[in-house]
């Protein structure tokens, strides 16, 4: 797929298009074949007017090389960078009608048409038109040197010819850069959703899962320690409890639909670090939290409790929240990695980017580790 990064000038070479298979070849071979119909003027002249067989076999056989020369140089030229190529195409098919104006007369250099066509198509846009428009200057003066009137009529058409060519080419472009802007945007959609499942998938597992080993692992000390069957039994029950939720998140998540709830999340960590044996002490109320933050504000919490469980090693943990800010505390050990960086802060820096937010991670006066995401006021 040919891209630019830039706009185009008027002395840029026309890119290569993208390979569109053979519907897309014949296409290019197709189009300009429709409109050689009026290469059939000259070899209609040549019959009906008094002339030898030689003459009539000559035009006939220059009319067929500039037909086939000219579709060759379109289907060819149009799927090649090489500007030698172009140029010799180009060249070529300027000669023909020179023939043929040997042959029968300077109002015959009219078709240059075509040449001027393949021009503006394979040459750059700048070179296409001043072509053109030199060729009906040649008209008007060899017109002119031969019969001793320019023909403007000729001349004229040449000059309409290259503006319409001027402007079918340049709308031809336009609709090429804009289908691959089109190809570009589905792309970056397709990599933002992949993105988006990654991220929400990280928090959902990631969160979900810690929570379930951690009443996994009560209930296996219950029952290796005292054999309290009643509390482990309500600890599996949680852990069964967990598992579903779980299992509704990945599938909301999956489906686009999932929406993470402060208060939820609140009440999420108070369990998961009770069931941890890590002392919490969390806020009770988020009327503070302005709606639109409290979305991304429970994300930072659940990311911030689930690394607090997993890696900090710690025996309490704080949380406080402000009007524009959430931070999580805890009085553990500092651990390079998933403490300091890694999949989840960065999909915490994702999420808080379209609000003007940032993530601050590291170790905390006094000890332990701190989280903390601020959103500066808009």
């Amino acid at each position: 797929m040919a891209e630019q990064s830039e706009p185009r000038s008027g002395w840029d070479w026309p890119p290569r298009p993208a390979d569109d298979g053979p519907r897309g070849r014949l296409r290019n071979v197709v189009w300009p074949a429709l409109f050689l119909f009026y290469l059939v003027q000259p070899v209609l002249q040549a019959f009906s007017q008094p002339h030898t067989g030689g003459f009539r076999a000559a035009v006939v056989a220059v009319v067929v090389v500039y037909a086939a020369s000219f579709l060759g140089a379109m289907a060819i030229g149009m799927r090649t960078e090489s500007r030698a190529f172009r140029v010799v195409a180009v060249a070529w098919l300027f000669l023909m009608p020179v023939l043929l104006a040997a042959l029968g007369g300077p109002e015959l250099l009219v078709f240059w048409t075509y040449a001027i066509a393949a021009a503006l198509f394979l040459l750059p846009r700048n070179v296409g038109v001043a072509v053109g428009l030199a060729s009906a200057v040649a008209l008007l003066v060899t017109s002119a040197m031969e019969t001793g009137a320019p023909q403007l009529d000729n001349a004229m058409l040449l000059v309409v010819m290259t503006m319409a060519m001027f402007g079918f080419t340049e709308l031809r472009r336009t609709i090429v850069e804009l289908r691959t802007a089109q190809d570009r945007v589905a792309e970056l959609a397709v990599a933002e959703e992949r993105s988006r499942l990654s991220r929400d998938l990280h928090d959902v597992l990631g969160h979900g899962l810690t929570t379930i080993t951690v009443k996994a692992g009560l209930a296996r000390r219950v029952l290796e320690s005292a054999g309290d069957r009643d509390r482990a039994i309500a600890e599996v029950q949680d852990v069964e409890q967990l598992s579903r939720q779980a299992l509704v998140e990945v599938r909301a998540t999956v489906s686009g639909h999932r929406a993470a709830s402060l208060p939820a999340e609140l009440a999420g960590a108070r369990a998961a670090l009770r069931a941890a044996e890590i002392g919490a002490d969390l806020p009770h109320a988020v009327d503070d939290v302005p709606v639109a933050l409290q979305e991304p504000f429970a994300y930072v919490l659940r990311e911030g409790v689930t690394n607090v469980i997993r890696h900090s090693g710690a025996s309490r943990c704080e949380v406080r929240l402000g009007e524009r800010w959430i931070e999580i505390r805890d009085d553990g050990v500092p651990t390079p990695g998933p403490n300091g960086g890694g999949h989840g802060l960065t999909g915490l820096a994702e999420r808080l980017a379209p609000f003007g937010g940032r993530i601050d991670a590291g170790p905390a006066e006094g000890g332990g580790f701190r989280l903390r995401a601020t959103v500066e006021p808009a």
